[in-house]
């Protein structure tokens, strides 16, 4: 007999994008390894592989994140 059940995280009315299902869901359906959220709407859930994509590309292209003298650059 276990000692601890496993639950997800989260709360009903909180919306979530699963990667494994790709589909939104609410509340606490699947393991938190394998969701992006929470998000405050449907809507906002709907485009989390949307946003993912956008901040991507903003770390991808901040020139904080890019050290000249780590790639053999100078300034």
């Amino acid at each position: 007999m276990a000692l601890f059940k496993k639950r997800t995280v989260g709360k009903p009315g909180e919306w979530y994008y699963c990667l494994e299902h790709k589909k939104v869901e609410e509340g606490p359906d699947c393991p938190g390894k394998d969701r992006f959220g929470p998000y405050a709407s449907r809507e906002e859930a709907t485009r989390a592989m949307a946003l993912a994509a956008e901040r991507n590309l903003e770390w991808d292209t901040d020139p904080r994140w890019h050290d000249s003298a780590a790639r053999g650059e100078e300034d």
